[in-house]
C-alpha cells in the first residue's frame, strides 16, 4: 500500500491528521490515561508497514496515526471551579501524541472559561463537546442528548466554546457528539449538525440512537448517512460497531469519515489493532488473543492503572469492571470471578490470573455486543421541555443553576 503524500489518511479535522478514521468515544471511568494508551497502542500495531515506518515523524498534537483517543467526559463547571478529581481527569498523558478532551455543560458562559482554561494551561490539541449523553442526572437537567432541542441554548454553546478555542495561538478544534434526538418524535440531528457546522465546528459524530433508546435496538445508520449528505464538515458514525467488519460496513454504508468505537472496546483495547488494520488495509482484520494473551493485557492495564491512581487500592479499585470485561466468555468459575470483582492489590491479581488456562482459546461469545443494552426508557427532560425549542431568559438560569459537576467529572 502506498502511503498518501501526506499521510493524512482519509480524514483531517481542523489542523490534525487522522492517519487512520477511528475514534474512541470518551466513557465515563473508562476513558482514562490507561485505557486510553492501551488503546492507542494497540492501534498503532495495526498501522500497515508504509504508515508505520513514518511514525518516527509524526508532529505531536497533529498527526494522528491511528486515531484520535477522547478522555472521559469533564465538567466545565468542576474544571472551573479548580474540583481535584476533574482536574486529575484532564491532565494529559505525556504519551498522547494528540490530547483530545471531552467538555460538557449547558452554560455557554461556563463552557466558554472552561475553555479558556484548556487554551490557557495547553491541556489539549482538540476539544469534543458532549450532546449525547442519555444519562437521566445529566438529561434531567437539560444536558447531554436533551440539549439540543433548544436551539438558541445549543448554539451559544457552540459559538462560547468556538471563539474561545480561536484565541488561542494555534489551531484548536472543536467538533461535537450528539444523538438523533429525544424520541422519534423530537429528532434534533439535522437541525443541529447545521447549526454546529455554521458555527466552526471542525467535525461532527453522531450515534444513530435517540436519547429514549439508551443503548437498546440498532443504531439506526440511515441518519449518519442523512447527516452526512447535509454536511460539508466530517461526519463521524458512532453505534453498534462491535468488530473490524462493522465498521467497514458503517462506512461503506453511509458514507461517513470516520468511525467512533465506545462499548465494542471495553475489554478489548486490541480491538484497536484490527480497525485499524482493516480501513487501511484490504481485509478485515480480526485479533482473536488466548486467555494467555488477555491475561498479560490486564497485568498491563492494571499496573498502568495503579501508576495513574493515589493508591494501588484505589488503582486496583478502578480496574474491577475492566477485569469482568476482559475475562467476558472464558472458562471462569463463579467463585474466581467474584474474587477478581474485589482485587485490590497487584499480587492478588496475578494471583488469581495464574488460576487461569493461558491456552484457552479465545471465546465465540465474547465477540460481538457487549456494553449497557437494556430497554428503552422514558426520556427525563426539565418540566416542560418539549414546549419550545428556545429557552428563555428565567429558563437558562434555572438550567445553569442545575448544573452540577457531579454531572459529568
Amino acid at each position: 500500500m502506498n502511503v498518501p503524500e501526506t499521510v493524512t489518511g482519509a480524514l483531517q479535522i481542523g489542523p490534525i491528521n487522522l492517519w487512520a478514521p477511528v475514534v474512541l468515544a470518551p466513557m465515563a471511568g473508562v476513558t482514562d490515561v490507561p485505557f486510553r494508551r492501551l488503546s492507542r497502542e494497540a492501534g498503532e500495531r495495526g498501522l500497515p508497514e508504509a504508515y508505520s515506518q513514518r511514525l518516527a515523524t509524526a508532529q505531536p498534537g497533529i498527526d494522528a496515526p491511528a486515531g484520535l483517543y477522547v478522555c472521559e467526559m469533564i465538567t466545565a463547571r468542576a474544571l472551573i471551579e479548580g474540583n481535584e478529581k476533574t482536574r486529575h481527569m484532564i491532565a494529559p498523558d505525556p504519551l498522547d501524541r494528540v490530547r483530545s478532551v471531552q467538555l460538557y455543560g449547558v452554560d455557554p458562559a461556563t463552557m466558554g472559561k472552561a475553555t479558556e482554561i484548556i487554551v490557557r494551561e495547553n491541556l489539549a490539541d482538540h476539544i469534543d463537546l458532549n450532546f449525547g449523553c442519555p444519562v437521566p442526572k445529566v438529561t434531567r437537567k437539560g444536558g447531554g442528548a436533551a440539549l439540543p432541542w433548544k436551539l438558541d441554548l445549543f448554539e451559544d454553546i457552540i459559538e462560547a466554546v468556538v471563539e474561545a478555542a480561536r484565541r488561542a495561538d494555534r489551531d484548536i478544534p472543536v467538533t461535537i457528539k450528539m444523538r438523533v434526538g429525544i424520541d422519534d418524535e423530537h429528532q434534533t440531528y439535522l437541525d443541529a449538525g447545521r447549526i454546529a457546522e455554521d458555527h466552526g465546528v471542525a467535525a461532527v459524530a453522531l450515534h444513530g440512537r435517540t436519547q429514549a433508546q439508551y443503548y437498546s435496538g440498532h443504531a439506526d445508520w440511515e441518519t449518519i448517512a442523512k447527516l452526512k449528505e447535509c454536511l460539508d464538515v466530517p461526519v463521524m458514525g458512532n453505534g453498534d460497531i462491535f468488530n473490524a467488519g462493522d465498521a467497514r460496513a458503517m462506512m461503506d454504508q453511509t458514507g461517513c469519515d470516520a468511525v467512533v468505537i465506545g462499548r465494542g472496546a471495553q475489554g478489548r483495547p486490541w480491538l484497536f489493532t484490527d480497525l485499524v488494520a482493516t480501513l487501511l488495509g484490504d481485509e478485515i482484520a480480526v485479533s482473536e488473543p488466548n486467555l494467555g494473551d488477555v491475561c498479560d493485557v490486564i497485568r498491563t492495564h492494571a499496573e498502568l492503572m495503579v501508576a495513574n491512581a493515589r493508591s494501588e487500592f484505589d488503582g486496583m479499585r478502578n480496574m474491577r469492571k475492566h477485569v469482568g470485561w476482559y475475562l467476558r466468555g472464558f472458562r471462569v468459575g463463579g467463585p474466581l470471578r467474584q474474587q477478581l470483582s474485589k482485587i485490590s492489590s497487584m499480587d492478588e491479581l496475578n494471583s488469581l490470573l495464574n488460576e487461569l488456562d493461558p491456552t484457552e482459546a479465545y471465546p465465540p461469545t465474547a465477540q460481538g455486543k457487549r456494553g449497557r443494552s437494556g430497554g428503552a426508557r422514558k426520556p427525563h427532560l426539565p418540566d416542560g421541555w418539549l414546549q419550545s425549542r428556545t429557552l428563555d431568559t428565567q429558563g437558562r438560569l434555572a438550567v445553569a443553576a442545575g448544573e452540577s459537576y457531579a454531572d459529568g467529572g
